[in-house]
C-alpha cells in the first residue's frame, strides 16, 4: 500500500528511524520538527497520514491535531507520546485521532497501524464516493417556482425531528423528497429504511414492521428484527400509507405514541428511536370520511405537511429532467450519451405525463434504446409518444411551446411535413404531390427546417 506519510516530531533520532523505516515500506515520507512546521507541510502538500508527537515546545500535538482536523478532516493522524497516560489517549481519541503509539517505539506495530489506518481511510473515500453516487441517482432536478418552494420546506423540515407528511401523485418523487429530508437531517448517518404500505400483504406486514421472535409461528427458526428496530436512529419512511389496513394503522399509532413495541410472538418492549415520514397519493382527509383512514392517525403524521407537485404543473423543469435523465441512463447502460434538439424537449414540454416524472424517465429510457441516432430529433419523439399518430399540435396550446408565431410555424411545419414524409416511406416525389407542393419546394423546406431525411428505425 502506498501513500504519504508526515511525521511530526521535535527529536531528530526519531525522525530519521520512522523515516528510513518507511520509507523501505514505500511510503513518500514529509518530515516536520514541530507543530507550526508540520502545518506548513500539510497546507503546502497534504499527506494521507500524519503520525503526531504530542510534547513538543510551542504548539503541542493536541493543539496541532485540532488544526488539522478542522482543516483536513480527511487526514489519518496517529498520535505518539513518551509520556503517555489513558486520559490523553481518550483526549486524542475525541480530538479525531485514529490511533495513538507510545514510546520507545515498536516498529512492527508502528507498520501494522499505518497499514491499518490508511485501510481504513480507503474505506472511508470508498464510502464516501457510493453515498455521492447514492445521493446522486436520487436528485431532485428542477429550478421551477414549485421545485423552489419544495427545497425551502425541505431544507425548514430536515433539521427538526418532527413526523412529516409528503402527499403527491404517483410518480412524482415523494421518495426523493422523504431521502432528502433524511440527507439533511441530524439522522443522516443512520439508517433509511424504507416500507412500501401497499406492496406487503396484510399478513405479513406486522411481522415486516416489528419482527418476530423465535418460534413465534411454524418456521421462525430465529429471531427477526423488523423495520422499526432496523431504523433505530434514523428515518422510517412508510410510502403509500393510505392503502395500510384500520387494524395495522392501529398498532402503527401505539408505536408512534409510545416509541416502543414488541415483536410478535414477545413479550419484551422495545425500545426505538425512530422518525417517521409518510407519504400518500390518496386524499387522506377524504379517506377519513369513507371510514378508511384513522383520524387520530392522521394528525399524529401531518405534523409537517408537503405537497410534491405534479409535473405539468412545472413544464420548465422538463428539459433539466430529460437531460439528466438521458445522462443517468448512458452511465447505467455504458453508452455514449445522446443529446436531444431544443424542439423536441418542447414537444415533452406540451405532453401532459400522467404518470409525471416517473413516466418522463421511462420514456427517456425508450429514446435512449430506440433512437440509433446521437442525436434525438422532434420526430423521434412524436413517433414514440403515446398516441402520437395525431400530430401533438392539435393536443397542446402553442404559447405553452413557442416564444413567437414565426418559431410556432416552423414547428408545425417540420413536424407536419416529417409526418407526411413517414406515411410516404420518405418518398419526396409523393410527399410533394400530397402536399400539393413542387418538389424542389419540398427540398427548399426540408433543408431550411432541418427535416431528417431517414427510414424508421
Amino acid at each position: 500500500m502506498s501513500g504519504t506519510i508526515c511525521i511530526v516530531d521535535d527529536e531528530p533520532s526519531i525522525l530519521n528511524t520512522l523515516s528510513s523505516i518507511l520509507e523501505d515500506e514505500g511510503y513518500e515520507v514529509l518530515l516536520a520538527k514541530n507543530g507550526a512546521e508540520a502545518l506548513q507541510v500539510i497546507r503546502a502538500d497534504p499527506p494521507d497520514l500524519v503520525l503526531l508527537d504530542i510534547w513538543m515546545p510551542e504548539m503541542d500535538g493536541l493543539e496541532t491535531l485540532q488544526h488539522v482536523r478542522q482543516e483536513f478532516p480527511r487526514i489519518m493522524v496517529i498520535m505518539m507520546s513518551g509520556h503517555g497516560s489513558v486520559e490523553t489517549a481518550v483526549k486524542a481519541t475525541k480530538l479525531g485521532a485514529f490511533d495513538y503509539l507510545e514510546k520507545p517505539l515498536d516498529m512492527e506495530k508502528v507498520i501494522i497501524l499505518v497499514r491499518n489506518a490508511l485501510h481504513q481511510q480507503k474505506l472511508e473515500e470508498e464510502n464516501l464516493n457510493l453515498r455521492t453516487q447514492v445521493e446522486r441517482h436520487w436528485e431532485l432536478v428542477g429550478s421551477s417556482p414549485p421545485m423552489q418552494k419544495l427545497r425551502q420546506q425541505i431544507a425548514a423540515i430536515a433539521p427538526t425531528h418532527s413526523r412529516v407528511l409528503i402527499s403527491g401523485e404517483n410518480g412524482t418523487g415523494k421518495e426523493l423528497v422523504a431521502r432528502a429530508i433524511h440527507w439533511q437531517s441530524p439522522r443522516r448517518h443512520r439508517p433509511f429504511v424504507e416500507v412500501n404500505c401497499a406492496a406487503i400483504p396484510e399478513t405479513l406486514i406486522e411481522v415486516e414492521l416489528f419482527g418476530h421472535e423465535r418460534g413465534a409461528f411454524t418456521g421462525a427458526v430465529s429471531q427477526k428484527k423488523g423495520k422499526f428496530d432496523l431504523a433505530d436512529g434514523g428515518t422510517l419512511f412508510l410510502d403509500e400509507i393510505g392503502d395500510m389496513s384500520l387494524p395495522t394503522q392501529a398498532k402503527i399509532l401505539r408505536v408512534l405514541q409510545e416509541q416502543q413495541f414488541t415483536r410478535v410472538g414477545g413479550v419484551k418492549l422495545v425500545k426505538v428511536n425512530v422518525r417517521i415520514i409518510a407519504a400518500s397519493n390518496k386524499n387522506l382527509p377524504q379517506e377519513i370520511e369513507k371510514g378508511a383512514f384513522r383520524e387520530d392517525l392522521f394528525y399524529r403524521l401531518n405534523v409537517l405537511p408537503i405537497e410534491v407537485p405534479p409535473l405539468r404543473d412545472r413544464r420548465e423543469d422538463i428539459p433539466a429532467l430529460t437531460r439528466y435523465f438521458l445522462r443517468v441512463h448512458a452511465e447505467e447502460q455504458g453508452i455514449r450519451q445522446k443529446t436531444i434538439s431544443d424542439e423536441a424537449l418542447k414537444v415533452l414540454q406540451c405532453h401532459d405525463w400522467p404518470g409525471n416524472v416517473r413516466e418522463l424517465k421511462n420514456f427517456v429510457e425508450r429514446l435512449v434504446i430506440m433512437v440509433p441516432k446521437p442525436c434525438i430529433d422532434t420526430a423521434d419523439v412524436v413517433s414514440l409518444l403515446p398516441g402520437s399518430a395525431t400530430p401533438f399540435f392539435n393536443r397542446v396550446t402553442p404559447t405553452e411551446a413557442f416564444e413567437s408565431l414565426r418559431e410556432a410555424r416552423n414547428a408545425f411545419e417540420r413536424e407536419y411535413i416529417t409526418h407526411r414524409l413517414r406515411e410516404n416511406n420518405w418518398n419526396v416525389s409523393k410527399t410533394a404531390d400530397d402536399l400539393k407542393i413542387e418538389r424542389s419546394h419540398l427540398h427548399r423546406k426540408i433543408k431550411l427546417l432541418n427535416v431528417e431525411l431517414r427510414p424508421e428505425p
